[in-house]
């Protein structure tokens, strides 16, 4: 498996709902935890889109020099963008860094905040317009001259002058739980995203979009959107997450819930649907805690537990295909390092060290006894 992890452009904290706990995120800090993922070795990062935060284009090109090999995954916006030139901000990213853009492909899901960007048209009518984007998208990408005249979008003579480093062009990620969502998906992507909602739901989307990809004549791999709290007890996993939410009052989630109330995205209603707004039952399967999404649009569940335990449950999703967890915590430098130090041992990843160096060879692991004699595994202890 891949983890991935993100780049908190909309704001971190120690507490959801409140100013108590929060830090400043400026480039400083986005470079601290690009830096820290890069080095322990996560597979990339995510970077959010939206109006709530920092354009992702522009954060994922500042890091670019800051980085060796962690890829970025960066949205493009049908409708918001032109397929041409979107296509020219992904190659040049993807040559100047080396081949290392993802591209996740964001239909949106929020109709207030599409008109505010000039985009006023329904549902069905935005995938619409994102089938016939990624229609002339993937074919300029892949070199050819394009004449494309569809109900929503049109070109003459299109075409990119200076190819990407990945070929056909960096790898599509995408993530619709409507049913025209799940058959673009199907169409034209890499890899189906799913936020974090319970095994026997994920299950559901993955034959779906599975069987639609082969009657297309085309293979789909799968990924996950989680955040994820683990501790070396579940004692201390569990309050960790009860913390989090601490300062979330009735009046708060009243309030979010009633923003997420008026989208129109699929996947926004079945992650609130998980929980209802009632903070009295959150764990809603084995593990799988619904309490981020009582304030927190898009993925709102986490993985908490120990180390052993979430490797269970994410090796439980592993087996129905997922193969990419993108995952977050908070605060997001802090629990990277969690991550990497107490889960990362216990999963079977695709990792690549870097610059092909052990990372034993780079810093010994923990503080020398006496200043002279390396300190002791003990796993091999035991």
């Amino acid at each position: 498996m891949q983890v991935f992890w993100f780049i908190p452009t909309h704001g971190d904290s120690r507490y959801l709902g409140t100013t108590t706990g929060a830090r400043v995120v400026d480039y400083s800090y986005m470079r601290q935890i690009a830096q820290a993922v890069d080095t322990l070795g996560f597979s990339g990062v995510l970077l959010p889109t939206g109006r709530s935060c920092e354009d992702a284009w522009i954060v994922a090109s500042s890091l670019i020099p800051a980085t060796e090999r962690l890829k970025f995954l960066v949205a493009i916006r049908p409708g918001l963008m032109s397929p041409t030139v979107a296509a020219r901000m992904a190659s040049t990213f993807d040559r100047l860094s080396g081949g290392r853009l993802l591209i996740n492909v964001v239909t949106g899901g929020d109709p207030l905040e599409q008109e505010a960007d000039g985009l006023f048209l329904n549902h069905d009518e935005r995938y619409h317009v994102t089938d016939e984007f990624l229609s002339i998208w993937r074919r300029v990408m892949e070199g050819e001259t394009v004449d494309y005249d569809g109900d929503h979008l049109r070109v003459n003579a299109a075409k990119l002058l200076y190819p990407p480093v990945q070929k056909p062009y960096p790898p599509l990620y995408f993530g619709g739980s409507s049913d025209i969502g799940q058959k673009i998906a199907a169409k034209h992507v890499d890899v189906y995203l799913t936020w974090g909602e319970p095994p026997a739901q994920v299950k559901e989307k993955i034959e779906r979009v599975r069987e639609l990809a082969q009657q297309a004549g085309r293979e789909v791999r799968f990924g996950i959107r989680l955040h994820i709290i683990v501790r070396e007890t579940e004692d201390e996993a569990w309050a960790d997450a009860e913390k989090l939410i601490q300062y979330v009052d009735d009046k708060t989630i009243e309030e979010a819930q009633k923003v997420f109330s008026r989208m129109d995205s699929v996947g926004q209603r079945r992650m609130s649907e998980l929980h209802r707004g009632d903070r009295s039952n959150l764990e809603i399967s084995p593990n799988l805690w619904a309490g981020v999404g009582l304030v927190r649009g898009g993925a709102g569940t986490a993985l908490v537990g120990t180390p052993d335990v979430i490797a269970e449950r994410m090796r439980e999703y592993e087996e129905l295909g997922i193969e990419t967890f993108i995952l977050s915590g908070y605060p997001h430098l802090e629990e990277s390092y969690r991550v990497a130090e107490l889960l990362f041992p216990k999963l079977n990843l695709q990792r690549e060290s870097r610059q092909g160096k052990d990372p034993s060879f780079i810093s010994p692991f923990g503080e020398m006894v006496a200043n002279e004699i390396p300190p002791a595994n003990v796993e091999n202890q035991a």
